[in-house]
């Protein structure tokens, strides 16, 4: 998927008025995500998106931290400026748009390393 591709997506999800403001929600949130994975589940997952967006995710952080949803939600609203509920609106633009962009098999491993409420951020149902 192209930049621009991957930036209308956004833009449609998110109700965004310019690709800037995609971009810059885009950059953020997967700027969080980089420091809950492992780094090697980082640059995989860098490795299918378009450039500048893997830059946000190739950043060096070490290990991964361990915090919920709520949490990420807090951090991502902190990158914004958001409110937490529109920062939960802009995680679900962006990471129902990598879900788009990334197979399966490769989803369900880095949904494996978040908590399970984190799935529905994907666009996928939360597990039982």
């Amino acid at each position: 998927m192209t930049l621009n591709e991957f930036l209308a997506r956004v833009s449609d999800r998110g109700e965004y008025h310019s690709r800037d403001e995609s971009e810059q929600v885009s950059t953020a949130v997967l700027w969080v995500l980089a420091s809950r994975i492992t780094p090697e589940e980082a640059a995989g997952l860098a490795a299918r998106l378009p450039a500048p967006l893997d830059d946000a995710l190739r950043l060096e952080r070490g290990r991964p931290e361990s915090f919920g949803r709520e949490e990420f939600l807090r951090r991502v609203a902190q990158q914004t400026g958001a409110r937490p509920r529109t920062a939960e609106w802009d995680a679900g633009a962006v990471l129902s748009t990598v879900a788009d962009v990334v197979p399966d098999e490769q989803l369900d491993h880095l949904l494996s390393q978040l908590p399970a409420d984190c799935a529905e951020l994907f666009g996928r149902p939360a597990p039982d």
